[in-house]
């Protein structure tokens, strides 16, 4: 628990953090009891920006050039494990975790991705959702909010929602619909990972 009481949060993001903000959002407000106590990020991202106009302590930690990921990963559970958090929340986190991290947070780690279960893992999902609209293959992308496993985007799913991608649609106005199932599909998911109920 944090100072407050509350649920501790560390958010990493490896980009705008747009989805961070979603998280900081609510919890200023008070939708989402829980504190974000740290925000990660492997680049110089807007997701660092975002965290320090919060005032929320954020952590640069880039991969080094020839750092096996084993290593990587290790150090950067070290930090994390700083903030005692009882969420780690992948929020445009775009380096696989392997067990080195995952074994330090056991059943605590939740990640975003921007189609269904079972569709699509990997990058530019969004992307290969439209595409795949676009021969027939698809109606509909998605979102999914997933406990991590090493297998990429396969861990248990906490919650989805479908995103239908309609006939006029270009790949922008598709976009920006599922960013906005995100934003408000992952406070859900941080609610329900941590047992609470999120006002509305």
């Amino acid at each position: 628990m944090s100072s407050q009481g509350l649920p501790r949060l560390v958010v990493m993001a490896s980009g705008q953090g747009t989805n961070l903000q979603a998280v900081l959002d609510a919890t200023a407000s008070g939708r989402l009891g829980a504190e974000v106590v740290l925000v990660v990020s492997d680049k110089p991202s807007g997701a660092l920006e975002r965290a320090q106009r919060a005032r929320v302590p954020a952590l640069y930690f880039p991969k080094r050039k020839g750092m096996p990921r084993e290593r990587y990963d290790t150090e950067l559970a070290e930090y994390v494990a700083l903030a005692r958090p009882d969420l780690v929340v992948l929020a445009g986190w775009m380096r696989i975790l392997t067990t080195a991290f995952l074994d330090r947070f056991p059943g605590r780690v939740i990640n975003l991705h921007p189609a269904l279960p079972g569709a699509f893992p990997g990058t530019n999902a969004i992307a290969r959702s439209y595409e795949a609209f676009r021969r027939g293959e698809v109606e509909s992308g998605g979102v999914m909010v997933h406990y991590v496993t090493p297998e990429l985007d396969a861990g248990p799913v906490i919650i989805s929602e479908a995103v239908p991608i309609e006939p006029g649609d270009d790949l922008e106005a598709f976009e920006a619909r599922v960013h906005a199932v995100e934003h408000r599909l992952l406070v859900k998911a941080i609610a329900k990972a941590l047992g609470i109920e999120p006002s509305a």
